[in-house]
């Protein structure tokens, strides 16, 4: 007679545990079957990748914890040893453990790989962020094993503390650079490939956000690496926020016996005209002039106000717009002056 649970089976102790584990172990490996044929095809048919991360995550470590569910069940059945017992049940409990610790790292790296890809600015740290996470998930999971088989962590916990300590002691810039990357990377105030320019520092294209540093391509095509501390502190202006296009500002001067209305009506035209031939230059919203800042010494002054495509476009407009205004001017017969003086001599006796 066998003991199971409190019932009395008519069959040797030996048998009746091989028939219960040959009888699990056929049932995980249907409900494993199951679930590969059924779950696995309905999550592929689904327009959301979450789930489809979750199911690849259960594929494998699904049949082990379910074989470990039938060990946990068949070792409180059989009557064992105590030491035995302890040492099965441990043994049993640490295998879990893993699987489940196995099954969070793998959920965790597939999420950030299929949702990291589509936010640009982490990609160049994915692979730092793939590392801490692992490394946590790994640590959180241990700790909770050795709690839950009634082992104290409360030393662990404090050696890990004081080491802690030490380590961010010992690495303070470099933590600093790594968190201010993550503030980068989280708020957003630049984006890779944006132009920005750094209070009293540096200005061009973000060309990459790393872990410790931010790279910066200028325009004569050098790169510029900044700690990501500074880049953070820094007063930043972002020239392709809220968006690339931005107004260029034109000054142009001429004589005060020039018709300043015939005057704007040529800037507007000319502006016009090459805003449908020179690259960069923007149609719409159309360009406009104001007589800003308005009477000059010498000059009657005008400012001509369009729009360009990004930042570094405004040099060639201008260089074609001036060309272009001047050629118009001298066939109009407008006058560009030059700055003029009158100065009075005084002889002795007069």
């Amino acid at each position: 007679m066998t003991q199971i649970f409190g019932y009395s089976i008519p069959v040797p102790p030996w048998l009746a545990l091989s028939i219960f584990i040959g009888g699990w172990v056929a049932l995980s490996f249907f409900i494993s079957d199951l679930f590969d044929r059924y779950i696995r095809r309905w999550a592929e048919k689904t327009k959301t990748r979450f789930d489809k991360l979750l199911v690849e995550t259960l594929h494998g470590p699904l049949l082990i914890f379910l074989l470990l569910i039938g060990g946990r069940i068949a070792l409180g059945a059989a009557e064992l040893p105590p030491k035995m017992a302890r040492f099965a049940t441990v043994g049993v409990s640490l295998a879990t453990a893993f699987v489940l610790i196995y099954a969070g790292v793998k959920f965790y790296h597939g999420f950030l790989m299929e949702y990291g890809q589509r936010y640009e600015p982490i990609k160049p740290s994915l692979g730092i962020l793939d590392l801490l996470g692992k490394a946590l998930i790994i640590l959180i999971g241990l700790l909770l094993t050795l709690d839950s088989l009634s082992i104290s962590i409360t030393p662990l916990l404090t050696t890990l503390g004081i080491g802690g300590l030490a380590v961010a002691l010992a690495f303070r810039d470099t933590l600093a650079n790594f968190f201010a990357g993550l503030y980068i990377l989280a708020d957003r105030p630049v984006r890779v490939g944006d132009y920005i320019k750094l209070e009293g520092g540096p200005e061009g294209y973000v060309h990459s956000i790393g872990w410790r540093s931010t790279r910066i391509r200028t325009l004569p095509n050098n790169i510029v690496v900044m700690p990501n501390s500074k880049v953070s502190e820094s007063i930043i202006t972002n020239y392709f926020l809220p968006e690339r296009r931005m107004a260029l500002l034109l000054n142009i001067s001429v004589s005060y016996a020039s018709d300043p209305r015939r005057v704007e009506k040529i800037l507007i035209e000319e502006a016009t005209r090459a805003a449908s031939e020179v690259e960069g230059l923007l149609a719409d919203p159309a360009p406009f002039v104001r007589f800003i800042p308005g009477f000059g010494d010498s000059s009657l002054n005008f400012t001509l106000i369009c729009q360009v495509r990004e930042f570094v476009d405004q040099y060639f407009v201008q260089h074609e717009l001036r060309h272009r205004i001047l050629e118009r001017f001298k066939k109009e017969g407008v006058e560009i002056p030059f700055p003029q003086r009158t100065v009075h001599l005084r002889t002795e006796g007069n």
